[in-house]
C-alpha cells in the first residue's frame, strides 16, 4: 500500500505527498497534462521541444541545472503522446531548491531567441540520430499513421517532420506554453521524509503566486473502429527483416485494459509464451518475438514485434503467425498458466514500486487518469482476471481486420535473396 496525501492550491495546482521515512533523498515530480496528442497536425513535435526548452532557463534563473547540481541533485524529463513529466532527485534538506526551480520555470520560462535556437538544433539532431539514421529508427514514424487515421496518435512524439521544428516561431512557442504549462494543467508529487504541514508550507511559498489559468478542454477526434487489415512494407538498411503487428486495444481507463495487458504477456512476454515457443523455439522462424502494449491514455495498441531468421520469408512467417494466433484464440489458458502470469505481474509491479522516483511518477500518472489511489488498486484489478476473460478479449482484439502490419525489409537480405 502506497500512502499519500492530496491537496489543491487555489490556482488549480494538484499536489500529492508521499511520505517515506527510509530515505535521505526527496523527489519533486511535475507531470503536465500535455503530450504529442495535444499538438496541431501542422505543428508537431512541440511537446517534445518543450521538454528541452524547459531546461533552457527562466527569466529569473538563467541556468536550471547549476543550482540543482550545487544542491546535490539531478533532473530529467520525458515526453510521450499523452504527458510530459519532469523530475528532480536531491537530498531532502535541499528540497526547496527543486521547488524554487520548478515553480519559477512554470511561472516565467525564458523565451529567448538563443534558447529556442539552441534547443531547436538539439531536437533536430535527435530526430536525425535516433529516428532517421538508426536501424529501425523510423518504425514509429511509419507505423503510427498506418494504425491511426484520425486520432492525434498518428504522429510520434518527436513529430511528423523535422520541418515542423525548423519552422517553429517564437509566437507559436509562447502560445503553446501559455496553453499547457500552468498550475491548472499540472500535478506536483513530492516524495520523501517530510510532514504534510511542511510540504503545504513549502508548496504555498513557491507556487501560490503563480496565476490561475483555465485548463484547456481536450477535444480529440475519436479513432473509428478499424474494419480492414492494413499493411505496409519498407526497405531499409537494417541487419534483419523485422515485423510490427499492431492491434487496436481499449484506452488506459477501460475496464478491459488490464485484461489485455495480461493477454499480451500470455501471448509473447517471455520464453514460456505462446509465440516464443511456437515461432522461435519449435519452428525457428524468428530470432526474437515479443508482445506488449503501448499503455496509451486513449485507445492504444497491442504490439507483436520481432525479427525473422535468416532465410525465412515474410510469407512463410506470416502464415505461421496467423495460425498461431488462431490457435491462441481457440484455447483457454490453464489455471497453472494464469497463476504464473499473475505472479510475474505482481513481482514486476512490486519491484517498480521499490524506487521513490517510480512511486512519485506513478502516483502522478494515476491521479491524471482519475485517482492516485489507482496505484493501490491495480494489483486487485489484475487478480480479478480469469482465463475466460482473456479468451474473450483475444477473440475481440486478435483479428486480422483489427491489425496493421509494418514490415521492414533488409536491403542486405533482399540482395542476398
Amino acid at each position: 500500500m502506497i500512502h499519500f496525501e492530496r491537496f489543491t492550491l487555489e490556482n488549480g495546482l494538484r499536489v500529492l505527498f508521499h511520505k517515506d521515512v527510509t530515505t535521505p533523498m526527496a523527489v519533486v515530480n511535475t507531470l503536465y497534462d500535455v503530450g504529442a496528442r495535444d499538438e496541431s497536425e501542422e505543428q508537431t513535435g512541440f511537446a517534445h521541444l518543450f521538454e528541452h526548452l524547459m531546461f533552457g532557463g527562466s527569466v529569473n534563473i538563467p541556468d536550471f541545472d547549476a543550482p540543482l547540481q550545487k544542491a546535490g541533485g539531478e533532473s530529467n524529463a520525458f515526453t510521450s503522446n499523452d504527458i510530459t513529466n519532469y523530475y528532480n532527485i536531491l537530498p531532502k534538506e535541499n528540497i526547496e531548491t527543486a521547488l524554487w526551480l520548478e515553480s519559477d520555470r512554470m511561472l516565467s520560462l525564458a523565451f529567448t531567441d538563443k534558447s529556442l535556437e539552441v534547443q531547436r538544433q538539439v531536437v533536430i539532431e535527435e530526430f536525425k540520430q535516433r529516428y532517421l539514421n538508426q536501424p529501425y529508427g523510423d518504425v514509429w514514424l511509419e507505423l503510427r499513421p498506418l494504425c491511426y487515421q484520425v486520432h492525434a496518435y498518428k504522429w510520434a512524439t518527436i513529430g511528423k517532420s523535422i520541418k515542423h521544428i525548423e519552422d517553429a516561431q517564437m509566437i507559436d512557442v509562447r502560445t503553446f506554453f501559455a496553453k499547457h504549462y500552468h498550475p491548472g494543467n499540472a500535478i506536483l508529487c513530492i516524495a520523501g521524509n517530510f510532514e504534510l504541514d511542511e510540504i503545504k508550507t513549502m508548496v504555498d511559498k513557491y507556487y501560490k503566486y503563480i496565476p490561475q489559468i483555465s485548463k484547456h478542454t481536450r477535444n480529440l477526434p475519436v479513432e473509428p473502429e478499424q474494419m480492414e487489415y492494413r499493411e505496409k512494407s519498407l526497405e531499409r538498411d537494417v541487419p534483419a527483416d523485422a515485423f510490427y503487428f499492431s492491434f487496436k486495444m481499449p484506452e488506459r481507463t477501460s475496464d478491459r485494459y488490464y485484461t489485455v495487458d495480461v493477454l499480451s504477456d500470455a501471448l509473447g512476454r517471455e520464453k514460456s509464451s505462446k509465440l516464443f515457443i511456437q515461432l522461435k523455439k519449435e519452428k525457428k522462424l524468428v530470432t526474437d518475438i515479443s508482445a506488449y502494449i503501448t499503455g496509451s491514455a486513449d485507445a492504444g495498441l497491442l504490439m507483436v514485434s520481432g525479427k525473422l531468421n535468416s532465410g525465412v520469408t515474410f510469407e512463410e512467417f506470416e502464415a505461421a503467425f496467423w495460425d498461431c494466433i488462431s490457435e491462441f484464440n481457440q484455447e483457454q489458458l490453464s489455471e497453472v498458466d494464469m497463476t504464473k502470469l499473475l505472479a510475474k505481474i505482481r513481482t514486476s509491479k512490486e519491484f517498480q514500486e521499490q524506487g521513490l522516483l517510480n512511486r512519485a511518477m506513478n502516483l502522478s500518472f494515476f491521479e491524471l487518469m482519475g485517482d492516485a489511489d489507482g496505484i493501490n488498486k491495480e494489483l486487485e484489478e489484475y487478480q480479478k482476471i480469469s482465463a475466460s476473460d482473456i479468451k474473450i478479449e483475444a477473440k475481440k482484439i486478435l483479428r486480422k481486420e483489427n491489425c496493421s502490419l509494418l514490415r521492414v525489409l533488409s536491403k542486405k537480405s533482399n540482395k542476398n535473396g
